[in-house]
Protein backbone atom coordinates (compact mmCIF):
# COMPACT_ATOMS: atom_id res chain seq x y z
CA UNK A 1 0.00 0.00 0.00
CA UNK A 2 2.61 2.11 0.70
CA UNK A 3 4.39 1.64 -2.36
CA UNK A 4 1.58 2.18 -4.17
CA UNK A 5 1.03 5.92 -2.33
CA UNK A 6 4.80 6.53 -3.19
CA UNK A 7 4.75 6.29 -6.71
CA UNK A 8 1.66 7.61 -7.29
CA UNK A 9 3.25 10.82 -5.28
CA UNK A 10 6.39 10.59 -7.41
CA UNK A 11 3.88 10.61 -11.15
CA UNK A 12 2.26 13.61 -9.68
CA UNK A 13 5.44 15.50 -8.96
CA UNK A 14 6.92 14.67 -12.59
CA UNK A 15 3.28 15.74 -13.73
CA UNK A 16 3.43 18.87 -11.91
CA UNK A 17 7.12 20.12 -12.67
CA UNK A 18 6.81 19.32 -16.76
CA UNK A 19 3.44 21.19 -16.92
CA UNK A 20 4.91 24.40 -14.88
CA UNK A 21 8.20 23.86 -16.91
CA UNK A 22 6.20 23.44 -20.26
CA UNK A 23 3.46 26.27 -19.79
CA UNK A 24 6.35 28.98 -19.35
CA UNK A 25 7.56 28.22 -22.50
CA UNK A 26 4.43 28.80 -24.24
CA UNK A 27 5.05 32.73 -25.09
CA UNK A 28 8.27 33.63 -26.47
CA UNK A 29 7.79 37.07 -24.54
CA UNK A 30 8.58 34.94 -21.60
CA UNK A 31 11.79 35.05 -20.57
CA UNK A 32 11.94 31.76 -19.36
CA UNK A 33 10.28 30.15 -22.04
CA UNK A 34 13.36 31.99 -24.09
CA UNK A 35 15.21 29.78 -22.36
CA UNK A 36 18.19 32.54 -21.51
CA UNK A 37 18.14 34.15 -25.69
CA UNK A 38 17.68 37.52 -25.51
CA UNK A 39 14.29 39.01 -27.30
CA UNK A 40 14.61 39.13 -31.02
CA UNK A 41 14.95 42.17 -32.49
CA UNK A 42 14.70 40.79 -36.23
CA UNK A 43 12.47 39.26 -38.09
CA UNK A 44 14.76 36.03 -38.60
CA UNK A 45 15.38 35.55 -35.08
CA UNK A 46 12.01 34.24 -34.21
CA UNK A 47 13.41 30.80 -36.08
CA UNK A 48 16.26 30.72 -34.41
CA UNK A 49 14.60 31.33 -31.15
CA UNK A 50 12.19 28.59 -32.18
CA UNK A 51 14.82 26.19 -33.58
CA UNK A 52 16.47 26.94 -29.69
CA UNK A 53 13.24 25.91 -27.69
CA UNK A 54 12.63 22.93 -29.62
CA UNK A 55 16.31 21.40 -28.66
CA UNK A 56 15.42 22.07 -25.03
CA UNK A 57 12.38 21.12 -25.37
CA UNK A 58 12.96 17.88 -27.05
CA UNK A 59 16.15 17.71 -24.70
CA UNK A 60 13.85 18.19 -21.62
CA UNK A 61 11.23 15.36 -22.96
CA UNK A 62 14.30 12.35 -23.15
CA UNK A 63 15.57 13.92 -19.61
CA UNK A 64 11.98 13.53 -18.05
CA UNK A 65 11.39 10.39 -19.51
CA UNK A 66 14.96 8.86 -18.37
CA UNK A 67 14.88 10.12 -14.86
CA UNK A 68 11.32 8.88 -14.50
CA UNK A 69 12.61 5.54 -15.17
CA UNK A 70 15.90 5.47 -13.35
CA UNK A 71 13.46 6.09 -10.43
CA UNK A 72 11.12 4.03 -11.09
CA UNK A 73 13.51 1.30 -11.58
CA UNK A 74 14.89 2.37 -7.97
CA UNK A 75 11.67 1.78 -6.07
CA UNK A 76 10.21 -0.94 -8.00
CA UNK A 77 13.40 -2.85 -7.86
CA UNK A 78 14.70 -1.74 -4.78
CA UNK A 79 16.50 -4.67 -2.86
CA UNK A 80 14.50 -5.69 -0.05
CA UNK A 81 15.52 -7.92 3.05
CA UNK A 82 15.64 -11.49 2.32
CA UNK A 83 16.24 -10.95 -1.46
CA UNK A 84 19.09 -13.31 -2.89
CA UNK A 85 20.89 -12.08 -5.69
CA UNK A 86 19.05 -10.71 -8.76
CA UNK A 87 19.09 -13.23 -11.76
CA UNK A 88 22.30 -12.12 -13.70
CA UNK A 89 22.29 -11.81 -17.18
CA UNK A 90 25.08 -11.07 -20.30
CA UNK A 91 22.66 -9.47 -22.94
CA UNK A 92 19.41 -7.92 -23.94
CA UNK A 93 19.26 -7.87 -27.59
CA UNK A 94 16.11 -5.38 -27.84
CA UNK A 95 17.39 -3.40 -25.44
CA UNK A 96 21.02 -3.18 -27.00
CA UNK A 97 19.29 -1.92 -30.64
CA UNK A 98 16.73 0.01 -28.51
CA UNK A 99 19.18 2.48 -27.35
CA UNK A 100 21.53 2.03 -30.46
CA UNK A 101 18.60 3.33 -32.41
CA UNK A 102 16.70 5.75 -30.51
CA UNK A 103 19.68 8.14 -29.62
CA UNK A 104 20.11 8.04 -33.93
CA UNK A 105 16.76 9.00 -34.63
CA UNK A 106 17.03 11.98 -31.94
CA UNK A 107 20.75 13.32 -33.63
CA UNK A 108 18.74 12.83 -37.11
CA UNK A 109 16.21 14.85 -36.28
CA UNK A 110 18.73 17.71 -34.45
CA UNK A 111 20.21 17.61 -37.58
CA UNK A 112 17.37 17.69 -39.99
CA UNK A 113 15.31 20.72 -38.53
CA UNK A 114 18.89 22.74 -38.19
CA UNK A 115 20.09 22.02 -41.14
CA UNK A 116 16.81 23.22 -42.71
CA UNK A 117 16.88 26.55 -40.49
CA UNK A 118 20.72 27.05 -41.40
CA UNK A 119 19.88 26.79 -44.91
CA UNK A 120 17.13 29.59 -44.99
CA UNK A 121 18.72 31.95 -42.65
CA UNK A 122 22.16 31.93 -44.66
CA UNK A 123 20.41 32.45 -47.99
CA UNK A 124 21.70 35.85 -49.46
CA UNK A 125 19.57 37.16 -52.42
CA UNK A 126 19.09 40.66 -54.23
CA UNK A 127 15.96 41.42 -51.85
CA UNK A 128 17.99 43.12 -49.05
CA UNK A 129 18.08 47.09 -49.69
CA UNK A 130 21.62 48.02 -48.26
CA UNK A 131 24.71 46.15 -47.85
CA UNK A 132 27.18 46.85 -45.01
CA UNK A 133 30.80 45.59 -45.33
CA UNK A 134 31.62 44.61 -41.52
CA UNK A 135 35.58 44.55 -41.69
CA UNK A 136 37.08 43.10 -38.13
CA UNK A 137 40.15 44.16 -37.12
CA UNK A 138 43.05 44.01 -34.66
CA UNK A 139 41.06 45.26 -32.37
CA UNK A 140 38.12 47.10 -33.13
CA UNK A 141 35.80 47.29 -36.11
CA UNK A 142 35.01 49.83 -39.73
CA UNK A 143 31.61 49.64 -41.10
CA UNK A 144 31.42 50.01 -44.88
CA UNK A 145 27.95 51.35 -46.20
CA UNK A 146 28.14 50.64 -49.67
CA UNK A 147 25.10 51.65 -51.25
CA UNK A 148 26.13 55.61 -49.89
CA UNK A 149 29.57 55.08 -49.95
CA UNK A 150 30.53 56.22 -46.58
CA UNK A 151 32.62 54.53 -43.72
CA UNK A 152 32.87 54.18 -39.67
CA UNK A 153 35.67 53.24 -37.71
CA UNK A 154 36.54 52.79 -34.06
CA UNK A 155 39.25 51.82 -31.66
CA UNK A 156 39.24 49.62 -28.63
CA UNK A 157 38.60 52.66 -26.49
CA UNK A 158 36.02 54.61 -28.78
CA UNK A 159 33.73 51.60 -30.13
CA UNK A 160 32.10 52.37 -33.47
CA UNK A 161 28.47 52.65 -33.84
CA UNK A 162 26.63 50.83 -36.60
CA UNK A 163 23.54 52.41 -37.91
CA UNK A 164 20.50 50.26 -39.67
CA UNK A 165 17.15 51.92 -40.83
CA UNK A 166 14.09 49.63 -39.34
CA UNK A 167 11.96 47.22 -41.47
CA UNK A 168 14.71 47.24 -44.03
CA UNK A 169 16.90 44.18 -44.94
CA UNK A 170 20.89 44.44 -44.58
CA UNK A 171 23.64 42.29 -46.15
CA UNK A 172 26.45 42.07 -43.90
CA UNK A 173 29.44 41.20 -46.00
CA UNK A 174 32.01 40.03 -43.27
CA UNK A 175 36.13 40.85 -44.32
CA UNK A 176 39.35 40.86 -42.16
CA UNK A 177 42.65 41.54 -42.40
CA UNK A 178 44.44 40.03 -39.53
CA UNK A 179 42.97 37.17 -37.99
CA UNK A 180 39.65 35.50 -37.35
CA UNK A 181 37.17 37.25 -35.48
CA UNK A 182 33.41 36.90 -34.90
CA UNK A 183 30.42 39.27 -35.83
CA UNK A 184 27.88 38.45 -32.91
CA UNK A 185 25.02 41.32 -32.26
CA UNK A 186 23.16 39.38 -29.37
CA UNK A 187 19.88 40.41 -29.65
CA UNK A 188 19.92 40.24 -33.73
CA UNK A 189 20.58 35.89 -32.66
CA UNK A 190 22.80 35.52 -35.41
CA UNK A 191 27.02 35.28 -35.36
CA UNK A 192 29.26 34.61 -37.72
CA UNK A 193 32.83 34.14 -38.19
CA UNK A 194 34.82 37.16 -39.97
CA UNK A 195 37.84 35.27 -41.71
CA UNK A 196 40.57 36.42 -43.34
CA UNK A 197 40.59 35.99 -46.98
CA UNK A 198 37.06 35.18 -47.52
CA UNK A 199 34.10 37.01 -47.41
CA UNK A 200 30.86 35.33 -45.77
CA UNK A 201 27.63 36.99 -45.80
CA UNK A 202 24.43 36.92 -43.87
CA UNK A 203 21.37 38.76 -44.22
CA UNK A 204 18.67 40.15 -41.44
CA UNK A 205 15.98 42.58 -40.96
CA UNK A 206 15.99 44.61 -38.07
CA UNK A 207 12.17 44.82 -36.75
CA UNK A 208 12.78 46.93 -32.98
CA UNK A 209 14.01 50.32 -32.88
CA UNK A 210 16.37 51.43 -30.44
CA UNK A 211 20.41 50.65 -29.22
CA UNK A 212 21.69 47.00 -29.36
CA UNK A 213 25.58 46.15 -28.28
CA UNK A 214 27.79 44.28 -30.44
CA UNK A 215 30.92 42.26 -30.09
CA UNK A 216 33.14 39.82 -31.08
CA UNK A 217 33.03 36.65 -30.19
CA UNK A 218 35.93 34.59 -30.98
CA UNK A 219 38.97 35.16 -29.21
CA UNK A 220 41.39 36.91 -31.52
CA UNK A 221 44.11 38.38 -29.32
CA UNK A 222 45.23 40.77 -26.10
CA UNK A 223 42.41 43.38 -26.69
CA UNK A 224 39.60 40.58 -27.83
CA UNK A 225 37.66 41.78 -24.72
CA UNK A 226 37.05 45.67 -25.84
CA UNK A 227 36.51 44.93 -29.46
CA UNK A 228 33.22 45.93 -29.05
CA UNK A 229 30.07 48.04 -31.19
CA UNK A 230 26.94 49.89 -30.45
CA UNK A 231 24.27 49.01 -32.90
CA UNK A 232 21.35 51.84 -33.39
CA UNK A 233 18.31 50.70 -35.36
CA UNK A 234 16.47 53.60 -36.33
CA UNK A 235 13.85 55.24 -38.89
CA UNK A 236 15.06 55.66 -42.34
CA UNK A 237 15.06 59.94 -41.92
CA UNK A 238 17.49 59.37 -38.69
CA UNK A 239 19.77 56.63 -41.27
CA UNK A 240 19.90 59.28 -43.47
CA UNK A 241 20.46 62.30 -41.73
CA UNK A 242 23.58 59.88 -40.18
CA UNK A 243 24.55 58.62 -43.31
CA UNK A 244 24.98 62.36 -44.17
CA UNK A 245 26.45 63.80 -41.23
CA UNK A 246 29.27 60.82 -42.04
CA UNK A 247 30.22 62.32 -45.79
CA UNK A 248 30.02 65.81 -43.40
CA UNK A 249 33.13 64.91 -41.54
CA UNK A 250 35.04 63.05 -44.56
CA UNK A 251 34.80 59.97 -43.88
CA UNK A 252 33.63 59.04 -47.75
CA UNK A 253 35.40 55.80 -49.30
CA UNK A 254 35.86 52.26 -47.94
CA UNK A 255 38.29 51.10 -45.45
CA UNK A 256 39.89 47.66 -46.17
CA UNK A 257 41.95 48.01 -42.85
CA UNK A 258 40.81 50.30 -39.98
CA UNK A 259 44.40 50.01 -38.48
CA UNK A 260 45.37 51.77 -41.90
CA UNK A 261 43.34 55.01 -42.20
CA UNK A 262 43.06 55.23 -38.31
CA UNK A 263 45.14 59.04 -38.44
CA UNK A 264 42.67 60.14 -40.92
CA UNK A 265 39.65 59.77 -38.79
CA UNK A 266 38.33 62.66 -36.67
Amino acid sequence: MKIAVRRKQIRTGFAVLLGAILLSGCSIDNQYGRVGMPEPATEEGNRILSLWQGSWLAALIVGVLVWGLLIWAIVAYRRKEGDGLPEQTRYNVPLEILYTVAPLLMVLALFYFTQRDQTILTKVDDSSSHSVNVVGWRWSWAFNYENEGVYDVGTPGNPPELWLPVDEKVTFELTSPDVIHSFWIPAFLMKMDVVPGRNNKFAVTPNTEGEFMGKCAELCGVDHSRMLFNVKVVTRAEYEAHIADLKERGQIGKLDSGRAKLAGVS
